[in-house]
């Protein structure tokens, strides 16, 4: 065990000013492959890039969605060319349109919140400051809410959902040097294809757009008169179309401003010919299951054959919808499903190193004319290979082979594997040696072979995502395969050491989440782009795509469930500029062949001081996008400089504010009321599966949480990071939501320390993709037989992962909390009961952040660290 001084004496020479300090901030981040230009060939290159329409700026991205949508879901509007009577009604000089006050009331532009921002009061509680070594329960017993611009009220009524869009300064420093003067990052987190319960969808001939800037129309814009309106990104002063002078809402012509574009901050437009580079492609869906030795005797194939049966009329699509199967071990078969046969017919290929497609006309067939062969070969699947001995993996192959089959229309490439792939092109070798999994020079963080990324491009050139579904007991070397989805724009599902009868509840937690990903929502030929107000540009992209061209994301899928984050800097002085607005435009195809866009836009104010940029800091979107660059930062660099780093940021932003704002130097740790979490979130990052020392981590588990930290909306990385802890054995109904007719309590949020903890309670610990309930030695007799169901705590078994649903209130109470805690994400979180004794506790105590371990230290101790460092 490594006494305090010890770690302390480590994190000082980590972490210690020097001439190379490692930081996120000081220009010495690279951003990796994430600025890659086009690969040749592709089918669509960068011509969607004229399309959806460049800007002077540099743009990307994906999008955010509105607080306040007054509208019910999927609102459709259809605009006639000109309503009934205003066929002549050709200029703002026509009978009974002219302009007055009573007629034409424009939107609030820039000089409104001008005028409104210097009447408000900054809360005085945002501008105080904490002696964070004094105050030890800065913790909310509620989740912490993004910060509320300072924006006049009516305009904020009309700003993007923070959900959806959040930056992580809501008050933008008005130049570079300002920003660098904070010592923090400015960016954008974004979930921008997030399920929606409210939707506008405007239908219309004329999609209206800046001429300059390609800016979507909005509710930030200025309206100069009924004619024209100013463009809140570039200024250009654009003419209103004839058109846009209807209200569909109110059936009223002249009233540009009150149409849903420029009251809804998210908005989707039915998109019309001219934004498609061909015909809308059926939608495509392709399954490749290894079927090896290996993968049989997991069951794993019994179980994803039926969810799928199960779920096959809830794919997304149409009656165009096509479905193809792929198996293999050492050779590729691929499975005719040809209208007339009586049963799916096996094509084996052993030629590995030169892949053909044996009748590809019939292996991707219509879902609903040829269902009942896709019944009968997800019924027999299972069984076919359980008496098969072969134990080589030729994944390489197999992926060649789904690409060469899918290339004519593109879709979505679902690959599940067990092994590490040892045959033909792509084949692996471990890497791991598990008493070295901490060292940094040592440690297998970049891929051993650059096939899949290559194969993941040309994947993306032709509009097919990968999705990566990894059953495992063994090293697979992740960080290779996971390639194949981070550059086509799929996503990584993780199932470490997936067995049917050993690991039972890696079953539910497949068929769970396989469901979810079977069903939900999917786009297809998908681009985003972001813009921003002239004087800002964005750099670096996180999350998983290509950038085809400066700034356009290639997302041949795009998914409900993936987040991104983009860095941005401010090129030229915001002077004279209230505020400044950002926007994504998200360019895709409906699973039933529609060509939409789905708009966001999010305005911030600018602000002058320093002590403004610390009072809009979001310190959970610092955190999420501090966590993307550390996680770049550890395959560029090595795991301790991204450590290092993370550590140094809050340094840096803790010493600029005492230095720079501070009137008066107080003892402590002082920190903005903004930041009081800073610490603390740093702490759990650096205790995260993805970034902790020790060798106790498997080095495909390690690339995992990374896989999560690129593609997981900020809610759930900040859940992953830092999990919720509640006592749950005294629930009650008093402060409880009432959703759908059920009462779901509301228990106050506990610190993670084991301080917290009574041997007479018992605590459920969500850390997002797994909870833990610990029940305390002398828990309550009422809590063990009325919610667990046993007659005594010895009773409890030690495997334990169900309540039993019990005619009792508290049963009643604590499932309810435990389900909607699950329903609100997409992954299924296993649920450990265990008792003070069991061998689950260790994990459960390792997601105690405030609490010291082995190789890290505590709330406390990191405090003093830092106030050290600030210090000097």
């Amino acid at each position: 065990m490594k006494s305090v001084a010890d770690i302390k004496l480590q994190m000082r020479k980590s972490c210690v000013v020097s001439e190379f300090k490692p930081s996120f901030l000081n220009g010495l981040f690279l951003a990796g492959d994430a600025t890659a230009t086009a690969t040749d060939g592709s089918l669509v290159q960068n011509s969607y890039d004229a399309i959806e329409g460049g800007g002077f700026m540099a743009t990307t991205y994906p999008s955010p969605v509105p607080q306040n949508l007054k509208m019910g879901r999927n609102v459709g509007y259809s605009y006639p060319t000109l309503p009934p009577g205003y066929q002549n009604a050709s200029s703002p000089g026509a009978p009974g349109m002219q302009s007055s006050p009573l007629q034409y009331q424009p939107a609030l532009g820039t000089n409104h919140i001008t005028g409104s921002m210097s009447g408000l009061s900054l809360q005085p509680e945002g501008l105080r400051s904490i002696n964070l070594l004094q105050e030890r329960n800065i913790l909310p017993t509620t989740p912490l809410q993004a910060p509320v611009p300072n924006l006049h009220e009516e305009i904020q009524k009309l700003n993007c959902n923070p959900e959806l869009f959040r930056c992580t300064l809501t008050n933008i420093p008005q130049t570079q040097a300002l920003l660098n003067k904070a010592k923090l990052p400015l960016g954008l987190l974004l979930h921008p294809f997030k399920d929606l319960s409210q939707l506008p969808v405007v239908t219309s001939s004329t999609i209206v757009r800046c001429r300059s800037c390609r800016t979507y129309i909005n509710p930030f814009v200025s309206f100069l008169d009924q004619r024209r309106w100013k463009c809140n990104l570039c200024y250009r002063v654009n003419d209103v179309p004839e058109e846009f002078m209807y209200n569909p809402v109110t059936r009223v012509y002249g009233e540009p401003h009150k149409r849903p574009e420029v009251q809804n901050a998210t908005i989707e437009f039915m998109a019309p010919s001219e934004y498609m580079l061909r015909p809308p492609q059926p939608p495509v869906y392709l399954f490749v299951f290894d079927v090896s030795h290996n993968a049989i005797e997991t069951g794993y194939l019994t179980t994803v054959s039926k969810t799928l049966l199960d779920n096959l009329d809830l794919l997304p699509g149409n009656t165009r919808t096509k479905i193809g199967f792929i198996t293999f071990d050492s050779t590729i078969h691929f499975y005719s499903l040809q209208e007339g046969l009586s049963q799916p017919q096996m094509l084996i290929v052993s030629d590995i190193e030169d892949v053909f497609i044996p009748m590809p006309e019939n292996l991707l067939v219509n879902l609903n004319e040829n269902k009942e062969l896709i019944q009968d070969l997800l019924r027999t699947l299972p069984q076919m290979f359980t008496k098969s001995l072969e134990t080589q993996s030729a994944l390489g192959p197999a992926l060649q082979a789904a690409f060469k089959l899918m290339s004519p229309t593109g879709g979505r490439i679902s690959v599940f594997q067990t092994q590490l792939p040892s045959v033909g092109v792509g084949s692996l070798k471990s890497r791991e040696e598990p008493n070295q999994r901490a060292s940094a020079k040592d440690i297998h963080l970049t891929p051993s072979t650059d096939f899949y990324k290559k194969l993941a491009l040309d994947c993306s050139g032709q509009q097919v995502a990968v999705d990566l579904f990894l059953l495992s007991g063994q090293y697979s070397d992740l960080a290779s395969l996971g390639c194949i989805s981070r550059y086509s724009a799929g996503s990584v599902y993780y199932y470490q050491s997936y067995h049917h009868q050993h690991n039972p509840v890696q079953v539910e937690k497949l068929q769970k989440e396989l469901k979810r990903y079977l069903t939900r929502k999917i786009g297809f030929e998908a681009v985003m782009r972001i813009r921003c107000t002239k004087g800002l540009s964005i750099h670096t992209f996180h999350g998983n795509f290509f950038v085809r061209s400066t700034d356009l994301l290639s997302l041949p899928n795009v998914n409900p469930d993936a987040g991104y984050a983009v860095q941005m800097s401010v090129e030229e002085s915001l002077t004279d500029m209230p505020v400044v607005s950002f926007q994504s435009a998200l360019l895709y195809t409906s699973s039933k062949g529609e060509r939409r866009i789905r708009v966001h836009t999010m305005c911030l104010p600018v602000v002058t001081t320093l002590n403004d940029v610390y009072l809009g800091a979001d310190v959970q979107a610092i955190t999420g996008l501090l966590a993307n660059m550390a996680v770049d930062r550890s395959v560029s660099a090595s795991l301790s400089d991204a450590r290092d780093a993370l550590v140094n940021a809050v340094i840096d932003s803790l010493s600029a504010y005492r230095s720079s704002v501070l009137s008066i130097q107080q003892p402590g740790l002082m920190a903005p009321y903004s930041l009081r979490l800073f610490p603390l979130h740093v702490l759990a990052l650096l205790k995260q599966k993805a970034f902790q020392t020790g060798t106790n981590i498997r080095l495909d588990e390690r690339i995992f949480t990374m896989c999560q930290v690129k593609n997981q909306p900020l809610i759930f990385l900040m859940l992953m990071t830092h999990p919720n802890l509640y006592r749950v054995d005294n629930l009650t109904d008093e402060g409880a939501l009432n959703i759908n007719d059920r009462t779901i309590p509301q228990p106050p949020i506990l610190q993670l320390s084991v301080e917290k903890l009574s041997r007479d309670g018992a605590y459920l610990m969500d850390a997002g993709s797994v909870m833990f309930m610990w029940v305390g030695k002398n828990c309550g007799q009422n809590f063990v037989s009325q919610v667990l169901g046993v007659p005594s705590y010895v009773s409890i078994p030690q495997n334990m992962t169900h309540l039993p649903e019990l005619e009792t209130a508290e049963s009643t109470r604590t499932i309810a909390f435990i389900s909607w805690l699950r329903e609100q994400r997409p992954f299924f979180p296993i649920l450990h009961i265990i008792r003070d004794e069991s061998p689950l506790k260790s994990s459960f105590l390792q997601n105690m952040i405030e609490d010291r371990t082995e190789s890290a230290l505590s709330y406390y101790e990191f405090l003093l660290h830092i106030q050290q460092q600030v210090n000097k």
